[in-house]
């Protein structure tokens, strides 16, 4: 049976101006290959993100939140 490593990333963000902006980024993060849980805190403008690190990391995280336009400012690695 394969043991998967979970890790937890948290990524303080620029400030996020709109809702829609909040989903566009939790259903990118959703689909990036070894996330099994994300979820945006619109008011403190952080993404947390639940991801197998066998997979992906934190920096292909970033990338992905970098990529649609948003200033990632921080990240940090649980």
């Amino acid at each position: 049976m394969e043991v998967k490593i979970m890790a937890k990333a948290i990524m303080q963000l620029g400030t996020l101006t709109c809702p829609s902006c909040m989903t566009k980024i939790e259903k990118a993060v959703a689909n990036h290959p070894g996330v099994t849980n994300v979820k945006v805190l619109f008011n403190a403008s952080k993404v947390k993100a639940d991801f197998d690190d066998s997979t992906t990391d934190a920096d292909q995280l970033k990338q992905v939140v970098t990529g649609l336009g948003y200033d990632v400012e921080s990240v940090k690695v649980k």
